[in-house]
């Protein structure tokens, strides 16, 4: 049995499928992914028992890298709101304070004798950690697509990231104290005892590709996914939240000797706009019988000469008629009494025959 079933879950096949994660978000309650928490909770590595620290220093990277978007861009997001002295505002309200990038949570290296006994096994790192209101703890899991990225990674979709940062969040929460010890002596933050924030931050663009992905820009799988943030509230404690990291530029940051550094100040905004995932009710697709109907076109009887059109004339289907106005047409059928269609070079018209001549009995 895997020590990490929500981990487990987000490497599943339908989670990394385009055209099935919806279907697997679907799928999920509220109930089942708080019963998975409690596991991920009980197995979580603890690497204060290990006498190893969560806020460690590495070397900055100073150059793009192929597949380290994420990471780069988390250690500029730190960068900018150390040096600007504050947060980044959230779109509900109050603020995010970030106060570390690339924490790690294993206590070592994967052994892969021991298989899914392993409590290390698909345990990486945390994007971002933070304080948000009320001096929740926050974990950020950062998703980036270039501005002029034309499609999105393989495997890479919105459930696998929200199922792979509910984890990071349990293991967490498993070590609170053990952060907010460090976050206390680092940064001289605290820490309250409720239950973190998840936020799924993603720049505009890989949001964009994501809807691109679904039928009516993606309301289905926004409907699931929304469901599942509130089931999570709600079963679990803990707030999730979808933002959208608006940067300048591409990618949206520079490299000096310090590392990544944002080209502007960032933007969180909310991932899409309200009702986003209210999906249309689907028109009821025509029978045979009536698209055969309306797409049939009469072909002009060439045996019967062309008629001048008289309202007092009557008219069959594949009749030629001479309209003044509207030119030479062919009747299609009659509609009703008293009233036939007819083509014109592409163009259908309702007119009137059979009807008595001026001063005639009726």
């Amino acid at each position: 049995m895997h020590l990490h079933p929500i981990i487990e879950l987000s490497n599943d096949r339908e989670v990394r499928q385009a055209k099935g994660f919806k279907d697997a978000a679907a799928g999920l309650t509220g109930e089942e992914l708080a019963r998975m928490y409690e596991t991920e909770l009980a197995n979580a590595p603890r690497r204060a028992a290990v006498g190893k620290k969560f806020l460690v220093k590495a070397k900055p990277p100073t150059s793009r890298r192929a597949h380290k978007d994420e990471e780069h861009l988390s250690l500029a997001l730190l960068k900018y709101c150390r040096d600007s002295g504050g947060g980044l505002a959230l779109p509900s309200e109050g603020n995010l304070d970030l106060l570390a990038a690339q924490v790690p949570l294993a206590t070592a290296s994967v052994d892969r004798s021991m298989g899914d006994a392993d409590p290390n096994k698909g345990v990486g790192k945390i994007d971002l950690l933070g304080v948000g209101p009320e001096d929740r703890l926050v974990v950020v899991k950062l998703k980036f697509a270039a501005p002029g990225a034309t499609r999105g990674g393989t495997g890479d979709t919105p459930l696998r990231a929200f199922l792979e940062g509910l984890a990071q969040t349990a293991i967490a929460s498993a070590n609170r104290e053990a952060l907010a010890s460090e976050l206390a002596a680092a940064q001289e933050r605290t820490l309250s005892d409720e239950p973190p924030i998840f936020a799924l931050v993603a720049s505009p663009r890989y949001w964009e590709l994501c809807r691109r992905r679904e039928a009516q820009k993606g309301a289905a799988w926004i409907r699931e996914i929304e469901r599942l943030a509130y089931g999570t509230e709600e079963s679990i404690g803990v707030q999730v939240l979808y933002l959208a990291v608006a940067l300048e530029g591409d990618p949206g940051w520079e490299y000096g000797e310090e590392g990544p550094v944002l080209t502007a100040a960032p933007q969180l905004t909310v991932a899409w706009e309200a009702r986003a995932g209210v999906v249309k009710p689907k028109a009821k697709p025509r029978s045979k019988a009536q698209t055969a109907a309306v797409e049939a076109i009469v072909e002009p009887d060439l045996s019967r000469p062309v008629r001048s059109y008289l309202v007092t004339e009557s008219y069959s289907a594949g009749d030629r008629i001479s309209h003044p106005t509207l030119g030479t047409g062919v009747v299609q059928g009659s509609v009703g009494v008293g009233k036939v269609r007819v083509l014109f070079e592409g163009r259908k018209a309702l007119l009137v025959h059979q009807r008595p001549a001026p001063g005639s009995p009726s």
